[in-house]
C-alpha cells in the first residue's frame, strides 16, 4: 500500500429505532398521546387497538406479542390468571404518592360509598403468592390512570329537561323509548346497565348487584329476553362510533353511552343529552400493566411509558374527551384554566371547548351533568364487574345480543 494512498470508509451500522408495542382499547389509544409520547420518550410506540372482549382475549393468549396492555381493572382478572402479566413495582413510579384514594381505598375520601363490583382497590395490589387483593404491597397488578363514571344519554325531547326531570336507570326499559333503545355490547358493563335498569324500574332486586346468582342472572335476562320480544331494543353497540351513529340517525331514545360521544354529535347534539342518574353511576378504572416477557432494557423501556402517562400531558388529552386522570394536579399543568374549570370543577364553559382531535366538544354555556369530579365520584353505585358466574352471564348476555341484532337487521 502507498503512503499516499486513503483508507476506505466503512458505512456505520444501522441502529434500529426502539419500539414498545401497546394493545389497548380506542379508550386511550389516541394518535396525540402517541405522537407526543413518541416524541418525548424517543422511541417508537405501535398501537394495537381492539374492542374490550377482543383485547382481553388476545391479551391472555398471546403475551408476546404486546409489551403494555392498556385496559380496565375489570379485565384483569383472566388475563392475570392465564400468567400474561408481571407485577409492577411501585418503587419505579414516582408519581404513586400522588395518585387518587379512588383507586387505592376505594373512595375518594374516607366518607364517600366504595360502589359494588370490582372497584380497583379490590385487584391493585400483588399479594403474597401472586393473587390480587386490597392489602397494599411493593407490586401492583395495574398502574391506575383513566377512568370515569358512566351513565346513560337520552333525548330529552321525550324524558323532558330542566332542573325537574331526575334522569333514572330505569329509563333504559321505558315503554316511552320502546324501539329505540341501546345497549353497549360487552357482558362486564351493558350487562350491569340493564341490571341498575330492571332495580330502578322495580323490576327486579339483587342480593348483590356485583356478584349475582345464577337465578339473578336468569331472572335478568328473562326479563330483558320477554322487552326484547316485545320489541323494546333497537341494537347494540361495541364502540362510541356506533353509539354516535344511533343517536345522530335518531334511531334511539335512550342508550348506554360513553363520554366522548357526545362531543362527536352534531345533529343531536342540542337534544341528546348526558344523564346523571338519580341511583348513582356505573364507574370504571383503566389503566397499564406490563406483559410477562419484559425483562432488561425492554422493561425499563416499558416503565418509561408507564411514567409518561402519569406526566400531565395525556392526562390532560383524557380530561378533553371527558375521562379523568389518577394524578389529576399534573394534567391540571397542561389544561386551561377554563378546561380545568368545566371538566373537574363542574363549572360552565367559559368558551367553546375542543376535544382531543381538535373539534369543539364542548359548547361556551354548556355544564357537565353530575357537576364536579368529587360529586360525581361520590355516586358510584357499582363498578364494571367480571362476577363469579361471569362465564355463565356472558354466553346468557351473548345469546341475547345476538337476538336482539338479528331483530334489528330485519
Amino acid at each position: 500500500m502507498k503512503d499516499d494512498a486513503k483508507p476506505e470508509l466503512s458505512t456505520p451500522p444501522i441502529v434500529p429505532r426502539r419500539k414498545l408495542r401497546v394493545l389497548g382499547t380506542s379508550i386511550t389509544l389516541l394518535k396525540p398521546v402517541r405522537d407526543r409520547a413518541k416524541a418525548d420518550l424517543g422511541f417508537d410506540i405501535a398501537f394495537e387497538k381492539m374492542d374490550f372482549l377482543s383485547c382481553q382475549r388476545w391479551a391472555a393468549m398471546e403475551p408476546d406479542s404486546y409489551d403494555i396492555y392498556e385496559q380496565c381493572f375489570h379485565n384483569l382478572d383472566i388475563v392475570w390468571f392465564w400468567g400474561a402479566l408481571q407485577p409492577i413495582d411501585i418503587g419505579r413510579i414516582p408519581e404513586w404518592d400522588n395518585i387518587s384514594d379512588l383507586v387505592k381505598l376505594g373512595g375518594v375520601s374516607k366518607y364517600a360509598g366504595r360502589g359494588r363490583g370490582d372497584a380497583p382497590a379490590k385487584k391493585l395490589y400483588v399479594q403474597p403468592g401472586g393473587f390480587l387483593g386490597p392489602k397494599p404491597s411493593r407490586y401492583v397488578s395495574m398502574l391506575p390512570t383513566v377512568h370515569n363514571m358512566d351513565s346513560f344519554g337520552y333525548d330529552a325531547r321525550i324524558f323532558g329537561e330542566g332542573p325537574d326531570v331526575r334522569p333514572s336507570w330505569a329509563w333504559l326499559l321505558d315503554r316511552r323509548a320502546k324501539g329505540r333503545i341501546a345497549l353497549v355490547d360487552e357482558p362486564a358493563i351493558g350487562f350491569f346497565d340493564a341490571a341498575l335498569a330492571a332495580e330502578a324500574a322495580g323490576e327486579l332486586e339483587f342480593a348483590d348487584i356485583g356478584n349475582m346468582t345464577i337465578d339473578e342472572i336468569n331472572a335478568l335476562m328473562k326479563l330483558l329476553e320477554d322487552r326484547r320480544a316485545e320489541g323494546y331494543f333497537r341494537g347494540t353497540w361495541r364502540d362510541g362510533v356506533e353509539a354516535a351513529e344511533l343517536a345522530e340517525e335518531g334511531a334511539v331514545a335512550v342508550q348506554s353511552m360513553w363520554s366522548p360521544v357526545y362531543g362527536k354529535l352534531r345533529k343531536a347534539r342540542a337534544h341528546f343529552v348526558e344523564s346523571a342518574p338519580s341511583e348513582g353511576y356505573r364507574a370504571w378504572h383503566g389503566g397499564g400493566s406490563l406483559s410477562r416477557h419484559l425483562r432488561g432494557a425492554e422493561l425499563d423501556m416499558a416503565y418509561e411509558y408507564l411514567n409518561w402517562w402519569l406526566s400531565g400531558y395525556a392526562g390532560a388529552v383524557m380530561a378533553r374527551q371527558g375521562y379523568y386522570i389518577s394524578n389529576p394536579q399534573r394534567a391540571r399543568e397542561w389544561m386551561m384554566p377554563e378546561e380545568w374549570a368545566y371538566w373537574y370543577e363542574g363549572a360552565a364553559a367559559a368558551r367553546d371547548l375542543s376535544g382531543p382531535d381538535g373539534e369543539v366538544a364542548v359548547r361556551a354555556g354548556e355544564r357537565r351533568a353530575g357537576g364536579p369530579y368529587v360529586d360525581r365520584a361520590r355516586r358510584i353505585v357499582i363498578w364494571n364487574t367480571v362476577m363469579d358466574e361471569y362465564n355463565y352471564a356472558a354466553r346468557a348476555w351473548e345469546r341475547f345480543v345476538r337476538r336482539v341484532n338479528e331483530g334489528a337487521a330485519t
